[in-house]
């Protein structure tokens, strides 16, 4: 096989990237991370140019498909226990940013408008599941 490199993995920001990473090189496995830089200096184009690709060696790249797997991708409470909706049970529970009330669509017109990165963002869970929004209280 030739040493060219396969994407296994796409990611908007550069932390989420640079986590897998380290995991994947602690394996042992090759690991090249493509427009990371294009999008720490401009966080606003990650959709638009198709995120950051993770890449590995095609010949690691079952291997680091494996390790992506095992990973956990959903979301866990402060004592590291897994999230369940409260709708339906799953624990195919993310987390995610939204901008529906009056408070976060004034902090995000002003972060647009001044070129200023937004003071204030709601977080909430979303169930991959059933789409139900809720919070943790």
């Amino acid at each position: 096989m030739s040493d060219t490199f396969k994407t296994i993995a796409r990611f908007q920001y550069s932390t989420e990237a640079q986590i897998i990473k380290g995991r994947l090189e602690a394996e042992g496995i090759q690991v090249f991370l493509s427009d990371n830089l294009t999008i720490d200096t401009d966080p606003l184009v990650s959709n638009a140019i198709g995120g950051i690709k993770l890449k590995v060696l095609s010949r690691q790249a079952l291997e680091a498909q494996h390790i992506l797997e095992s990973i956990n991708k959903y979301s866990i409470d402060d004592e590291g226990n897994t999230i369940n909706c409260p709708t339906c049970g799953s624990e195919k529970i993310e987390l995610f940013s939204t901008i529906k009330d009056a408070k976060s669509l004034f902090w995000f017109i002003f972060g647009f408008l001044f070129s200023a990165l937004p003071f204030y963002t709601r977080h909430k869970y979303k169930c991959e599941e059933c789409k139900t929004e809720f919070d943790l209280k």
